[in-house]
């Protein structure tokens, strides 16, 4: 009898071991996330940071100015045989905030072609506060006849963007690769201010 109740003992002392090891480890996710939003470190994983469409995810070490909003708008042209056009045509985001925009290509000639796209900015002091974390823009592409491919651009707007500036416009030239390559487009503010009539309205002109 006194080695069988030694033995129930033994195993109700290990049960009870095993129930404080399970709760422990329960407790320690909310713990660690607890600790993180208290000293500020961002908890969100890395996989998760660079799925498109979370817009409302931002890169490590980095604050959201929730009292700024920026309208960001979308221009494309193609120099050549291409149908090329972002998924939407504005977005709106907060300085700090990482946004996903997609873009959409296709070749619709009857042979392989490849290309590349060149970046412009209005107003240009923009371009340095405009982060590319992710870009079609940073590489060639060959598409073969016909076929379509949907390319991400992810990026941040730097917090020390000038106060004045509310609205910027990114724009892109998708050209084919192979020729001479263009110069990247005039100033977009001045190509955007020009209707395709040619004549030039002032500010605050309907």
């Amino acid at each position: 009898m006194g080695l069988k109740s030694e033995n129930l003992k033994m195993v109700g002392k290990l049960g009870v071991i095993t129930l404080g090891m399970f709760a422990f480890g329960y407790a320690l996710v909310p713990m660690y996330k607890a600790i993180c939003e208290a000293t500020g470190i961002n908890v969100l994983a890395v996989g998760e940071q660079q799925v498109p469409g979370n817009s409302a995810r931002v890169p490590a070490n980095s604050q959201v100015d929730l009292s700024r909003t920026i309208t960001v708008e979308f221009d494309t042209n193609a120099r050549g045989p291409w149908l090329f056009k972002p998924a939407v045509r504005s977005v709106q985001v907060h300085p700090g905030e990482m946004k996903t925009v997609m873009y959409e290509f296709q070749n619709v000639q009857d042979r392989v072609m490849s290309a590349q796209a060149i970046p412009s900015y209005a107003p240009k002091q923009a371009m340095s506060h405009f982060n590319k974390l992710e870009c079609f823009c940073f590489s060639q592409y060959t598409l073969q006849p016909g076929e379509k491919k949907e390319w991400p651009v992810v990026f941040v707007i730097d917090s020390k963007l000038p106060k004045d500036v509310t609205t910027i416009t990114l724009s892109y030239t998708f050209f084919e690769v192979g020729g001479k390559i263009p110069a990247a487009p005039q100033d977009v503010a001045h190509r955007l201010a020009v209707p395709a009539d040619g004549q030039v309205r002032s500010k605050g002109a309907v």
